[in-house]
């Protein structure tokens, strides 16, 4: 028997499902596995994107991201004596995940992980030139203690030729004791290092601040929802900071961040994380059926000194523009979230509806970038300019007059 509870995207409520075999859409996954007293065997909860290079008909290469899933098939089993705990997922057209287990005297392995994709699905892998399944195999060998549950919030990445894999928010424990899933907790090598507490001031007479860092690196972030790319963002992003009366700047590196999210007719969203940033979202919606703007924004992540700092604010108002077009400002400009958490943004360019071809639409500027800021300068110089001929002009005439006023009858 498999029990599965699906968390779609924020704002749309939850499903919890128990049943043989079901379908359903997917973002994060949680999962029990019984046997047949029902007795838990294997429990897991993860969240998984894919990134795959192709070549297409025109002997060019193309990368898709597979981030919404689809329509979902769960399989698995609890193991017997000849094989061990499996999870299988199927989805989309022919694609599937699948990872084992093993289990050693004092210890239980998450073995390995395939996963197979069909590229003569052409609305995932449109002009694909080689059609047909391919199969991608890693294995793995991570060793867990029996009885204690595996958990990896960070994101890890597995690369394989055309392949690469996300994972994060990982908690798994296979040949669960008793049916009751462990409470104690094996952390992966990244999550140790994120949870490090170095040695602070405990005691701050007032906000201590860090320099600035240098203008951040502007990143490029996409999101698919099976039909192609549906949003694009490209942006420097910097995030300011303020807990315990400490400030911290920071800038993403758009390097070692990824980027997940989904689309829907009136709301999208873009979520980025990274090793020491759970999510960081972005949720823009739709107004008056005809322009778009960011809504709300959400973030947890891990600070230096071991804190976890969470703010959320869903009464924004940022990035407006018409449906059809893209949103653009090169200037910096700041997203003020909440009085201890602002963004810093450079070279911005976002479109989260109506993206076609994967391209831009035009762009709608930012005040900041018009090419009318450039005229008000000039205009209070002209401006200046002129009075100063007037009152020059005025003063000669008088002096004239004033001249004209003493001379001889």
């Amino acid at each position: 028997m498999l029990c599965f509870r699906l968390f779609p995207v924020p704002g749309s409520g939850l499903v919890l499902v128990c049943l043989v075999l079901g379908a359903l859409r997917s973002y994060a996954l949680e999962l029990t596995l019984q046997d047949s007293g029902k007795a838990t065997c294997l429990y897991a909860k993860w969240q998984m994107t894919f990134r795959v290079r192709y070549e297409t008909t025109n002997k060019t290469y193309k990368t898709q991201t597979i981030s919404d899933l689809g329509a979902v098939t769960y399989n698995g089993s609890c193991g017997d004596d000849q094989s061990g705990p499996r999870i299988a997922v199927q989805f989309r057209s022919g694609f599937s995940w699948i990872a084992n287990f093993t289990k050693a005297a004092s210890t239980y392995s998450i073995d390995s992980i395939s996963f197979s994709y069909n590229t003569s699905d052409n609305t995932t892998f449109p002009d694909a030139k080689d059609k047909g399944m391919h199969t991608v195999y890693q294995p793995l060998a991570i060793n867990i203690p029996l009885n204690e549950l595996f958990r990896c919030n960070s994101l890890s990445t597995l690369e394989d030729n055309d392949v690469v894999q996300h994972y994060w928010d990982v908690h798994v424990q296979a040949f669960v004791q008793n049916g009751t899933v462990s409470k104690m907790e094996f952390l992966c090598d990244k999550d140790k290092t994120s949870t490090v507490v170095p040695t602070v001031h405990t005691t701050v007479p007032s906000p201590t601040t860090t320099p600035t860092p240098r203008k951040p690196e502007a990143g490029t972030y996409s999101v698919n929802n099976g039909n192609g790319t549906c949003l694009l963002a490209t942006m420097g992003l910097q995030l300011n900071i303020t807990q315990d009366k400490v400030a911290s700047v920071i800038n993403i590196n758009p390097n070692t961040t990824h980027s997940t999210g989904s689309c829907q007719s009136h709301t999208a969203l873009l979520r980025l994380n990274s090793s020491t940033i759970k999510y960081l979202d972005f949720v823009f919606a739709v107004k008056n059926e005809n322009r778009f703007y960011l809504k709300e924004v959400n973030v947890s992540m891990n600070l230096v000194n071991g804190s976890v700092f969470s703010i959320a604010n869903n009464n924004l108002s940022y990035w407006d523009a018409p449906l059809g077009s893209s949103y653009m400002c090169n200037k910096e400009q700041t997203v003020s979230v909440s009085g201890a958490f602002q963004i810093n943004t450079f070279d911005l360019r976002v479109q989260p509806f109506n993206v076609i071809e994967g391209k831009y639409s035009t762009a709608e500027e930012c005040s900041a970038d018009s090419d009318l800021n450039f005229l008000i300068p000039v205009a209070v110089g002209v401006a200046l300019g002129f009075l100063i001929i007037v009152v020059f002009i005025s003063y000669m005439i008088g002096r004239r007059k004033s001249r004209t006023g003493y001379q001889s009858v």
